[in-house]
């Protein structure tokens, strides 16, 4: 299974993703309120300090909804409805757990307006990567895709562990779920990934 896990961390590499911006323990839910506090005073420069906290947890719940090729647009989209409904936001602390809400619901959105858009783009993109990629980036789009078809809380928690390359207590951290609930989401789906990972064809060299 080592093998095939390293699998799935090459979709980091293949995605141009899986270069962590946190080193270190997770910072504190009071730095994010000093920032956001300095957000909502007109301070621009503190904004992309909160983009550069949390652009990896956007892009991996992202990630985990949407064609990739949406992603990067979508995660704009959502760092704009962020500063445009900061002054919402009550209580400065929770932003991650905000934040994480409103890409959630930006992904919904970006469904909305066909409800058959979600299966068929998501089926086109991934047969799309499998054509444009070979050996190895095939085989970890091919991961990717079975981390994709989990259900949403697994999904979204193992991408942000094994894609984005965030730990389980920054994923807490970052999206506002307790330390309890990412490490059950990140066995559970590690559980079910195996089995998916079972029936994927890796060639020999790399399953040896």
């Amino acid at each position: 299974m080592g093998a095939r896990t390293e699998t799935i961390a090459d979709a980091g590499r293949t995605l141009g993703v899986n270069q962590p911006l946190y080193s270190g323990p997770a910072r504190s839910a009071a730095e994010d309120a000093t920032i956001v506090a300095e957000a909502r005073a007109g301070d621009r420069t503190a904004f992309g300090r909160l983009y550069d906290r949390y652009a990896r947890m956007v892009h991996g719940i992202l990630l985990a909804r949407v064609p990739r090729d949406a992603v990067e647009d979508l995660v704009q989209d959502v760092f704009l409805l962020a500063l445009r409904r900061l002054h919402t936001l009550r209580d400065a602390a929770a932003f991650g757990g905000w934040l994480a809400m409103i890409t959630r619901n930006r992904a919904k959105d970006y469904f909305r307006r066909s409800p058959q858009r979600l299966e068929t783009e998501l089926s086109e993109n991934v047969a799309g990567a499998e054509r444009e990629c070979s050996g190895p980036d095939a085989e970890a789009l091919a991961a990717l895709a079975a981390i994709r078809e989990l259900p949403d809380a697994y999904r979204e928690t193992l991408i942000l562990r094994l894609v984005e390359g965030m730990n389980g207590p920054e994923i807490a951290a970052r999206t506002g779920l307790t330390p309890g609930s990412v490490r059950v989401n990140l066995h559970r789906g590690m559980e079910m990934l195996r089995k998916r990972l079972e029936k994927i064809p890796f060639s020999r060299q790399e399953v040896e």
